[in-house]
């Protein structure tokens, strides 16, 4: 009896007493820790696969398919818009009768309200914070007209042409909408413990370290969840995450150790992946002394076993990257590769640049993270690979939310590069990791060519002409070493046989409106 006891307390500590079989929960083991449950200020994709099932943009993706090179933007809140020829205008005719998660009514106001949080400096609401993630989203917004309470324009100071693909974003601050009425009441700080949003489930708990509740919205507007209850459990540890698969413990793990797929599919569990935009790259530091030098650049470049890091450490669950950008953006050349494996040549480069001896550098990385992969064994095996030609790396690292504040900081003249796994379905990327006024380029990387071929895509109202700007760019980035692509995630996911409809759409998070328990 005290067996029993001790056990059901276990369970009800894990949230698995939540998952009672009289209800559909469905428990999913995540990487880390998720960022804050505020749509505007959290940052990573692990926190938006959570954000996403609660907050709600007024464009979002097609999510039901993998079929898609890049999904297919769909209205969200908006049930349809129209954009000005001169590409200035964005009209947005809105949903009626949708309510926010405590009841308040969702209409023109409400969208108004989220964006001047994020846009405008006077107004009462207005949060830094969301402001710095949503930059790159509302940088070109001159005004906001509320037309009427179901229609709402927005007026661009110039042509931006990735705006309504970054209002379905994710991972760096969201466009997803959340209750006025909820912000007021909780305030800037206090709202991510009491979201609010539109989406088919809604906030019921969080115990940090432990878990994320929602249940699903039975007001819903659209169609509703077939599961009655989600659960995500943070598991850091991949031997855990998998552990807790096995046992039964949770339904589906994100990211399974790649030496782990093979004896789970034997085991009798599904592993699915898709072909997300996802890149797992170098930032090299152009402070430092050695990382100014593009021959030290291609060295290091030139230095890293892609191939093999892919088919021997990652176990086929990504690809080789070829550039920049990755597989699953509108913009990517599938013909293009600009990296290739060259020890010899990587070592000849260094001695012309001045180093025959190498030199010793610092690396930074996380231990964990959204979409992060197994840094530190990626770590090591780059640390091995540029040992091979002389270069002696220090490894550094952190926690992942600690490892993003250090990430976003200039970096010191004595690092030579970090890490990050990021990626988009807009080529505006680019722009986020390369330009070189952005706040999302630590390593200051700064090539006059490949911001005005950015500005200039950015601005081109002809979608196939701006994609050709983008292409450019890209090819520039890449060859200029400022930034390195190492591999292209496939983002696999381990699945109970009881799990049913879950897909891996080419984006790197999903939609759990379809999923399903035997």
């Amino acid at each position: 009896m005290l067996l029993i006891f001790l056990l059901s307390i276990s369970l009800a500590g894990c949230g698995l007493a939540g998952a009672a079989k009289d209800r559909k929960t469905l428990i999913i083991g995540i990487e880390s820790e998720t960022d804050v449950l505020d749509p505007h200020r959290a940052g990573g994709w692990v926190t938006f696969r959570v954000n996403y099932q609660i907050h709600e943009s007024l464009v979002t993706e097609d999510l039901s398919t993998s079929n898609e090179k890049t999904p297919p933007l769909k209205p969200g809140l908006a049930e349809k818009w129209s954009v000005s020829e001169d590409g200035l205008t964005y009209t947005f005719h809105l949903r009626k009768g949708v309510e926010f998660h405590d009841g308040t009514p969702f209409n023109s106001k409400a969208v108004e309200f989220n964006i001047r949080r994020a846009w405008d400096k006077d107004f009462e609401y207005y949060d830094t914070r969301s402001a710095g993630q949503l930059a790159s989203t509302y940088q070109n917004l001159k005004e906001v007209k509320v037309i009427d309470d179901y229609e709402i324009e927005l007026v661009m100071d110039q042509p931006f042409a990735p705006f309504l693909r970054m209002l379905a974003q994710g991972g760096m601050g969201s466009g997803g909408i959340l209750s006025p009425a909820a912000l007021k009441m909780w305030g800037n700080d206090g709202y991510a413990e009491h979201p609010s949003g539109t989406g088919p489930f809604k906030f019921i708990e969080r115990v940090r370290g432990e878990k994320i509740v929602l249940d699903a919205n039975e007001n819903y507007w659209g169609k509703k969840p077939h599961i009655d209850r989600v659960i995500f459990r943070p598991i850091p540890d991949p031997a855990t995450r998998v552990l807790a698969l096995e046992s039964g413990e949770v339904d589906i793990i994100s990211v399974p150790p790649p030496d782990s797929v093979k004896v789970l599919k034997e085991k009798g569990f599904k592993v699915v992946d898709g072909n997300v935009p996802h890149v797992w790259y170098l930032a090299l530091n152009m402070r430092n002394k050695e990382m100014q030098n593009r021959k030290v650049r291609e060295a290091i470049s030139l230095a890293i076993d892609r191939e093999g890091m892919a088919e021997e450490l990652l176990q086929k669950t990504v690809t080789p990257a070829k550039s920049v950008l990755s597989p699953a953006n509108e913009a990517y050349e599938e013909n293009f590769n600009g990296y290739e494996y060259n020890p010899e040549k990587a070592k000849k480069l260094l001695k012309e640049a001045g180093y025959p001896d190498g030199f010793d550098t610092v690396f930074r990385t996380s231990v964990d993270g959204s979409g992060q992969l197994i840094p530190v064994q990626m770590a090591e095996w780059i640390q091995r690979d540029l040992e091979k030609i002389g270069i002696n790396v220090k490894i550094e690292t952190y926690e992942w939310i600690s490892y993003l504040g250090v990430f976003y900081q200039e970096a010191p003249e004595q690092i030579g590069f970090s890490q990050m796994s990021w990626g988009m379905s807009t080529p505006y990327i680019l722009s986020i990791m390369a330009q070189s006024d952005s706040g999302s380029n630590p390593g200051k990387y700064h090539n006059n060519e490949v911001d005005q071929l950015i500005e200039n895509a950015v601005t081109e109202t002809d979608n196939g002409t701006s994609n050709e700007y983008w292409r450019l760019a890209n090819k520039k980035v890449t060859q200029d070493r400022g930034i390195v692509g190492v591999v292209n995630d496939k983002a696999p996911y381990a699945i109970s046989e009881d799990v049913e409809g879950f897909i891996v759409p080419n984006e790197e998070w999903f939609s759990l409106i379809d999923v399903n328990l035997k």
